[in-house]
């Protein structure tokens, strides 16, 4: 792992730009992992990060939460260039996507949104995703979250992984670059709480997350410490290990 100053007009053109990002080589097996001493809100939660692909293998995870790969695990990852999300818990998909959309392009920054409220009475208002500010509507596989069930977001089971499976077997590691890494503990937040359309170019970018409610488990990943890059910066101390 590693931080990267990003050169101007790559992740924002105007007002708030961002500085720093993370390398993350899965030839070096790379990741960063914290644990939660108690659960947070596990029924209402958004979590935002931006990435550049390096490579687009068979598995790639952004972010997992969990303990054992078949039975207890959340995750988030790439699967030949598909975007997949589930929530697994005794076996069972509590929530299952795949999304229509290929994400293959390794020139590109991208933003993705995953915004969750399973006390909604409507499913398809409970799990939303969205990329680059607009909703991904189109799955091969969509299985909305029963209302009011918990996940394992916001969970103490396991660890919370960027970059790799966090559950027994490790692996699926995550190749190119992330940014601006949050995670909302107890809140369904819009696209708009992380970026905006640029009124010129038409091109979403960044804006400044400091000052979001992130919620007892919530954090920000920035990456400005080299010396330490999972320092969580919302104020929770939410600290993740390489």
């Amino acid at each position: 792992l590693m931080s990267l100053i990003i050169p101007a007009n790559t992740l924002a053109s105007g007002g708030f730009s961002v500085d720093n990002s993370c390398r993350f080589n899965d030839g070096s097996s790379d990741t960063l992992t914290k644990s939660f001493s108690s659960s947070g809100n596990r029924k209402t939660w958004t979590f935002s990060a931006w990435f550049k692909l390096g490579l687009v293998p068979a598995a790639s995870r952004l972010f997992s939460i969990g303990n054992d790969a078949s039975n207890t695990i959340f995750s988030i990852f790439f699967t030949a260039g598909d975007l997949r999300i589930e929530d697994v818990q005794g076996g069972n998909a509590t929530l299952n996507f795949r999304t229509d959309q290929i994400f293959r392009d390794p020139s590109a920054w991208s933003n993705l949104v995953f915004a969750c409220d399973t006390t909604q009475g409507t499913n398809t208002n409970r799990f939303k995703i969205y990329h680059n500010g607009t909703q991904i509507t189109s799955f091969s596989t969509e299985t909305y979250p029963s209302q009011n069930v918990d996940t394992l977001v916001n969970y103490t089971t396991g660890s919370a992984t960027i970059g790799a499976r966090a559950a027994s077997p490790s692996g699926s590691y995550f190749d190119g670059y992330m940014s601006e890494v949050v995670m909302i503990d107890g809140s369904q937040e819009a696209p708009t709480s992380f970026g905006e359309f640029d009124e010129d170019s038409g091109i979403w970018k960044p804006i400044d997350v400091s000052g979001l409610t992130f919620g007892t488990n919530g954090f920000y990943l920035d990456f400005e410490d080299s010396g330490a890059l999972g320092a969580d910066v919302s104020g929770n101390s939410n600290n993740f290990t390489v």
